[in-house]
């Protein structure tokens, strides 16, 4: 059981909703950010998605955009999104890190080279973006083999002919976009959202957790309230981009998390 398998357990026995919250690695520069990512769990994230900036994010919008150039600016890499990993597991052993982000950097390294350093810093998901299922041998399979869960993306379009294989490596939960386009672009609809949790629940026994779209505690409610879980991005990078203090990013966090907790 990985940290992201005992964090649903958790939750659900608890009768509790998954906040997840994203963050660029790097974002505005190295030290804020590990201050964030520290500071989240306090504010009652669940699971932290850990962007690794890349130069060409096909699938995110203009606020993860920009945040991933200021954290390549800042001289951000792959090794430093996994210390910072590490550095934050010095003080928090239980709050899943899903890692997401773009396959060139990882085969720029060597995909079991990775795989090793990332279970070393504490690394238990990857979200690779574009990466089909059709490539499960590149990465999909030697990371649950290294005992990392694999999360995949379903989306809008993913009709029923395509969802069984969208599910068959997939492992820890499946990220649901609740809206075709990219990141930050459109405001999510549970009554949108409902049925196509319960079409994508029904066709494995993974948890289902919502992203895209989501920016105020009410959304977080009412998504949370019809899937596992809720997922908020851009919202939280934009209020690093206007140049908030980590306090008061986390401030803004907390009230996500706790309209997500709330459902």
């Amino acid at each position: 059981m990985t940290r992201i398998d005992a964090t649903f357990a958790r939750l659900k026995a608890e009768g509790k909703k998954a906040f997840v919250a994203y963050v660029m690695a790097g974002d505005p520069d190295y030290d804020t950010s590990l201050e964030i990512v520290k500071g989240l769990p306090g504010a009652g994230v669940d699971i932290i998605e850990l962007g690794q900036p890349f130069t060409d994010p096909m699938a995110d919008g203009p606020t993860i955009q920009a945040a991933g150039q200021r954290a390549l600016a800042q001289g951000m890499t792959l090794q430093k999104t996994l210390d910072m990993a590490r550095a934050f597991r010095e003080t928090d052993n239980e709050t899943p890190i899903v890692m997401m982000g773009y396959y060139n950097p990882i085969y720029s390294r060597g995909v079991e080279r990775f795989l090793a350093d990332a279970r070393e810093a504490g690394i238990d998901g990857l979200i690779i973006v574009d990466l089909p299922p059709e490539e499960d041998e590149e990465l999909c399979i030697p990371a649950q083999k290294a005992g990392l869960n694999f999360i995949r993306l379903a989306t809008p379009t993913t009709d029923d002919r395509r969802l069984p294989r969208v599910m068959q490596n997939t492992s820890g939960f499946v990220y649901y976009v609740s809206i075709t386009g990219i990141t930050g672009s459109a405001q999510a609809e549970a009554g949108d959202v409902a049925p196509e949790v319960a079409r994508i629940k029904a066709a494995g026994n993974l948890p289902v957790v919502v992203g895209f779209g989501i920016t105020t505690p009410e959304a977080a409610a009412r998504i949370a309230g019809v899937a596992d879980g809720a997922v908020v991005g851009s919202a939280i990078v934009s209020r690093i981009a206007r140049g908030d203090t980590p306090a008061e990013v986390l401030g803004f966090v907390r009230t996500l998390a706790d309209g997500a907790h709330s459902a």
